[in-house]
């Protein structure tokens, strides 16, 4: 009999981040044991896998959407969790986190498929076929802008088409840099999406990033050519989230606020050395109990005065913040100041502190340096793989639903 090779298909070759694949082999002999293995390299030159053990059906194939992976880094009928699921390979520097840097280079995945069911040594062993798919944060067509303006430093991403968009003032936590990638896919989704560098920009000290400093920077939105000046929203992760809490609890203009991970404990209503100060003093805001009366023990932001839809995101097994406390003590805070019918949460099962956009690989922990101390430490984010994994696949749908619902915008697809 004429032998056939095993033939790997993996659908979209090019596609979003967010965009699903789905992954086909076929011409394996039928009830074959294989092991489908995820590479990648990241812009750090870190390598990244992830892998699932298959058996081939009656026919020789092995379909992603339809067969279930008997063990690996993830279990199930799992498609994604060639992505979601991935580590860094044996040997690795300890404690990193995947990243992208270069918004516009994508991410490559080499998908494997070896004989068997392998656990290591994927290098030393011959793949049966190969193929590579491209995930991109920027759709075609999506524009960087360079923000610097006075102090203000950060890039405004644009969408394809004509404009003007509704607008997205992005800002990440307290690990600091221009982090873009967020932005890019917000861009890719018809926002205009403004990234936030305001840990220790160029030319800007701590002492002097203050609520001004975000309120500056919500102007330079506001009042750019290809942006809605009335369909604005505030987008924010733990100490970015803080900061939106803060913003939206004194503006009038905002439409609506989407908070991930994030407290009404930590008011951003001095300056960010005054915070981080104050900070210092507190081992871990998880140390602390929370009840309704818990703004007259902590000085915290006064979400009651809040009068724009607000979305809270959080994991229940945030190890960083107390973000489930919080949000139920801003609940009672609202109920008592007749705006609760604004607030919506969204509580995950088994998640973490860092819930990004959908198939990002999870971290229970990694390296990190505090602002406030300089120090650099392992930090505990929390949460387990697959549910993490589902809990950022269904935030980032209802993130953006919420958001084009509030900005009174048409859903456009790229």
């Amino acid at each position: 009999m004429k032998r056939t090779c095993p033939l790997l298909s993996v659908q979209p070759v090019r596609g979003l981040v967010d965009e699903k694949f789905q992954f086909v082999v076929t011409n394996l002999p039928p009830n074959q044991k294989v092991t489908l293995h995820s590479l990648h390299q990241s812009d750090d030159k870190d390598f990244w896998e992830a892998f699932g053990h298959y058996v081939s059906d009656e026919h020789g194939s092995v379909t992603g959407f339809k067969h279930e992976s008997l063990g690996g880094t993830y279990e199930g009928t799992e498609p994604m969790g060639l992505l979601w699921s991935m580590r860094p390979i044996p040997g690795s520097r300890h404690g990193l986190r995947l990243r992208k840097r270069d918004i516009f280079r994508p991410m490559e995945v080499c998908i494997s498929v070896y004989s068997g069911h392998l656990f290591q040594g994927f290098s030393q062993q011959t793949p049966l076929t190969t193929s590579v798919t491209e995930r991109w944060y920027v759709a075609p067509g999506v524009k960087r802008v360079n923000i610097r303006k006075k102090e203000i430093r950060g890039t405004l991403f644009l969408p394809p088409g004509p404009g003007p968009y509704p607008g997205v003032l992005d800002l990440w936590g307290a690990g600091g840099g221009l982090v873009e990638y967020r932005s890019a896919l917000l861009a890719s989704h018809g926002f205009a999406s403004m990234a936030l560098e305001y840990l220790a920009p160029e030319d800007l000290r701590l002492e002097d990033t203050d609520a001004s400093y975000f309120e500056k920077a919500y102007q330079i939105l506001k009042n750019h050519p290809m942006v809605k000046k009335d369909h604005l929203a505030v987008l924010g992760l733990c100490l970015g989230g803080a900061i939106t809490l803060s913003m939206v609890s004194y503006s009038k203009v905002i439409k609506c606020c989407v908070c991930i991970s994030g407290s009404h404990l930590m008011p951003v209503d001095k300056s960010l050395s005054e915070l981080f100060e104050e900070m210092k003093n507190f081992e871990s805001l998880s140390n602390h109990m929370f009840s309704a009366n818990a703004n007259h023990l902590l000085k915290c932001t006064q979400v009651g005065r809040i009068k724009c839809p607000l979305l809270l995101v959080n994991g229940d097994d945030d190890q960083t913040i107390p973000a489930v406390e919080s949000a139920e003590d801003m609940a009672m805070m609202m109920e008592k100041a007749g705006n609760r019918h604004l607030l919506e949460i969204l509580t995950y099962p088994d998640a973490g502190h860092l819930i990004e956009p959908p198939y990002s690989p999870h971290f229970r922990a990694t390296n990190y340096k505090l602002e406030w101390t300089k120090e650099r430490i392992v930090m505990l984010w929390g949460g387990q793989t697959k549910p993490h994994a589902y809990a950022q696949e269904d935030a980032w749908k209802k993130i953006l639903a919420f958001l084009w619902q509030h900005l009174s915008a048409p859903v456009t697809s790229f």
